[in-house]
């Protein structure tokens, strides 16, 4: 069983703001608390949670997202057929070992080895082959220390009989959403595809993928 770890805090809503002013929820201060993780209560919190966190395995289920208001945003709902896990990924980049044999300096192999796939993609790859009978739906970062990270991805049992009757998830049921993590289909995906912050004219070969134009996209 997991330890209970502390919910973030929320801060209270100052008491001289303006009349008549932007409605403001409790997800709005949710998501204002995470954004100051410097914050003496937010800090304390993060470290004891990646204390307990780097006891556990790289997936671990959790019964309730840790970023209410994020999960929220991406269609997570408090209902049977969602599940929530939370997946630990190494992070830095693919530093290679120097090769000390006849190669000139352009040739080592050790500069410019990035991958086109970020740590987060990664983690709901690992997670969708995890758990084969889940679809990923997207996923949100909750922390990281020197050596790894830790996603929280939201997950949906296409099987399910209440998601097949919800008619705002039961698109995920789809044959076309299948393996939507390989597929870059998820957010994280379409944003490491240039599919996000990318549009118009110089990105017409980023759609509808790379692999449609030769690879000639951005």
């Amino acid at each position: 069983m997991e330890a209970p770890v502390a919910a973030a805090p929320v801060p209270a809503q100052p008491a001289d703001a303006k009349k008549g002013g932007p409605a403001r929820n409790m997800y709005h201060y949710m998501g204002e608390a995470w954004k100051d993780l410097d914050s003496v209560e937010m800090k304390h919190l993060m470290w004891q949670r990646l204390i307990d966190w780097r006891k556990e395995g790289s997936f671990v289920r959790v019964a309730k997202p840790l970023r209410l208001d994020k999960a929220r945003q991406l269609g997570y709902k408090a209902k049977t057929g969602f599940v929530i896990v939370r997946t630990k990924v190494r992070k830095g980049g693919l530093r290679k070992h120097r090769i000390r044999k006849g190669r000139r300096a352009k040739r080592t192999g050790i500069l410019k080895m990035t991958m086109k796939k970020n740590i987060q993609r990664i983690a709901e790859e690992r997670a969708g082959k995890h758990y084969p009978n889940l679809e990923v739906l997207a996923s949100y970062w909750v922390g990281e220390d020197g050596r790894h990270k830790w996603y929280e991805v939201i997950m949906v049992d296409v099987n399910h009989p209440v998601i097949r009757a919800d008619p705002q998830m039961n698109w995920i049921c789809s044959s076309k959403q299948g393996d939507r993590a390989v597929r870059g289909l998820t957010p994280a995906g379409k944003k490491g595809r240039g599919l996000v912050r990318t549009r118009g004219m110089g990105v017409e070969k980023n759609r509808p993928s790379l692999r449609a134009h030769n690879r000639q996209g951005t």
